[in-house]
């Protein structure tokens, strides 16, 4: 029994082992999305596993598609994480409304990229990139006040670079219905920073 009990706690252990060694590493679920979807550009479809022929994304499809679409799953889901946070542990009303609004619209647009990232045969990220891991678990330490500055603070920065993102997308995107996803979604995430903006200047009077 004592011979069982220590190849147990050995197997944990090594299991334990690898899982921090995983987190580590600089080849995350963004980037395993990215690169499954670099080989499936290949036009030929060629599988490399030998099971068979491989779907490819449509030629209309570019890189910068790819990347826009990997980017963005990523960055919603650490909206929606985040806001699940805030409900929890922020202190403020106005927060926890936000947050909520934040889970509702960020899990629609999920959505909708989920459909057309199955259509254009895209990969998209199981799990948070290794920052957005960091960025929320730093945000897990705080409480209260605290939690809401940071939160409002991580909120406002982040719908910034988003909205750059989908600006560029929108204008220059070379598949269709991700430019039309792009385009369609910026006035939510317009009204996202809006409101970030409002109950961070609220915040601070407080």
């Amino acid at each position: 029994m004592k011979k069982l009990s220590s190849y147990l706690s050995i197997g944990l252990f090594a299991a334990f082992f690898c899982i921090s060694c995983g987190n580590n590493s600089s080849s995350d679920s963004t980037t395993a999305a990215k690169d499954s979807n670099t080989t499936k550009m290949d036009s030929t479809g060629a599988d490399t596993s030998g099971a068979g022929k491989m779907a490819s994304v449509p030629p209309t499809v570019s890189k910068a598609d790819q990347d826009f679409a990997v980017n963005t799953a990523n960055a919603g889901m650490t909206e929606i994480q985040a806001a699940k946070l805030a409900q929890q542990q922020g202190s403020s009303a106005d927060v926890k409304k936000y947050a909520a609004m934040m889970i509702k619209d960020h899990t629609a647009a999920a959505d909708t990229l989920k459909m057309i990232a199955a259509k254009k045969n895209l990969t998209l990220p199981a799990d948070l990139s290794n920052d957005s891991q960091k960025d929320l678990a730093d945000l897990q330490k705080k409480t209260g006040k605290d939690f809401d500055k940071a939160y409002l603070k991580m909120m406002v920065s982040d719908h910034k670079k988003v909205i750059k993102s989908f600006e560029d997308e929108s204008k220059n995107g070379s598949d269709a219905d991700i430019r039309a996803f792009a385009d369609n979604t910026l006035h939510t995430l317009r009204h996202h920073l809006d409101e970030a903006e409002k109950c961070e200047k609220m915040e601070s009077k407080m």
